[in-house]
């Protein structure tokens, strides 16, 4: 009965797992624990959990593409989904519909915060430009002033994508303050 269940787990993804992946899931957990039940940067952590845990799923039949009449794995078509560029207009919508114009329609002069956010993307672009960098690469980090993740993101993905990580990082942990 042991041998059968061992060689059973070699014939599927189960049989992959290694510790590291399993701590991983245990940290992808903690982090939808803190989103969902504390409600710690729900918009942030939640993303970060899921991404965690994708990538330490064994991925036997996870990356195959689609075979005749066989669909595809998850993997292939989110895949698909970064090489075609569809996130980035899908996560503008859904930031977009989670904004609230309530507050700014209340007091009209909460519109010079940004204002401020403009004149910070400037002051970021042009000391980002006095201490070096290439005018893409300054404006990919002047945009973090704007205090938008999404378009930060979108924007460094274009003009300089070996800053993303950094910039995905700074801008979202600029708009949890």
């Amino acid at each position: 009965m042991i041998d059968w269940l061992g060689s059973m787990a070699a014939l599927t993804a189960f049989g992959q797992l290694t510790p590291r992946m399993v701590a991983m899931w245990v940290v992808a957990g903690v982090l939808l624990y803190l989103a969902v039940r504390r409600q710690f940067e729900p918009l942030l952590l939640v993303p970060i959990a899921f991404g965690a845990l994708l990538a330490n799923l064994p991925t036997e039949g996870l990356i195959n593409p689609p075979v005749g009449d066989s669909p595809g794995g998850l993997f292939h078509y989110l895949s698909l989904g970064i090489h075609l560029e569809l996130f980035p207009p899908i996560i503008f919508l859904g930031v977009g519909a989670l904004t609230d114009f309530g507050p700014v329609i209340a007091n009209p002069r909460t519109f010079l915060l940004g204002a401020a956010a403009q004149f910070g993307v400037f002051a970021t672009f042009a000391g980002a430009v006095m201490i070096g960098f290439s005018m893409d690469q300054a404006a990919a980090i002047g945009i973090i002033g704007g205090a938008d993740g999404p378009t930060a993101i979108f924007l460094s993905s274009q003009l300089a994508p070996e800053f993303l990580g950094p910039i995905a990082i700074a801008a979202y942990s600029y708009m949890a303050l």
